[in-house]
């Protein structure tokens, strides 16, 4: 299929692209250059972010961590850093006034 590059650098998707795609106007779309720069990939973002989510998911399957494992690191984590930012928050027993 061929657009066209309008003045304002705009071009209309043809209606078959956006139905193969599932788009809809106002769906926000990724775009990326190909590695060897001569072609423009199109996708709509929810694809950029489901990828996302499987390469996490992959990672932690590879890392065997589990989702708990990990959500409670992130707990820990978080409350390490307002103890350090805000350590009159927490008396030296360890709960907050």
């Amino acid at each position: 299929m061929k657009v066209t590059l309008r003045d304002r650098r705009q071009i209309t998707l043809p209606r078959k692209v956006c139905e193969a795609l599932k788009i809809e106007p106002g769906d926000h779309l990724e775009l990326q250059i190909s590695e060897s720069g001569d072609a423009l990939i199109i996708r709509p973002s929810r694809m950029v972010a489901l990828d996302a989510l499987r390469a996490i998911q992959q990672a932690l399957a590879e890392s065997g961590i589990t989702e708990e494992e990990l959500l409670e690191s992130g707990r820990q984590v978080r409350e390490e850093l307002v103890r350090e930012k805000w350590p009159h928050l927490f008396p030296s027993h360890g709960v907050p006034k």
